[in-house]
């Protein structure tokens, strides 16, 4: 079993930054692929950002790449969100998650931090 806990959210006025943590316990494997997604006000929860565990790949969507950075600390089991140049937009409940399976689904979820950008 896998559980995530998020941390770092919070109030930033635009321009900002913020960093987002989610620390996991629980046995994770190389194949494994860690999430952050986000869910804004009234709207469907939306990919964000994506790393494989093994250390090789990262993804970003277009709303924030070059703005957003996805990380791992593999030794203490933790993911970040660097988060520069932040938007009203971006203003959502953020979430980390954990894909076990390639391809597969988001199996594992966190309860989410609350980012808050003020124009």
């Amino acid at each position: 079993q896998v559980q995530l806990l998020e941390s770092g959210g919070g109030l930033v006025q635009a321009g900002g930054s913020l960093r987002l943590s989610c620390a996991i316990s629980g046995r994770i494997f190389a194949t494994y692929t860690m999430g952050w997604f986000r869910q804004p006000p009234g709207k469907e929860r939306e990919f964000v950002a994506s790393l494989t565990w093994s250390g090789g790949n990262t993804n970003h969507a277009n709303s924030v790449r070059g703005r957003f950075t996805i990380s791992e600390d593999r030794a203490n089991n933790m993911v970040y969100l660097q988060m520069n140049d932040l938007k009203p937009e971006d203003t959502a409940v953020y979430y980390c998650g954990v894909r076990p399976v390639f391809g597969g689904q988001y199996e594992y979820w966190g309860q989410g931090t609350q980012v808050t950008v003020s124009s």
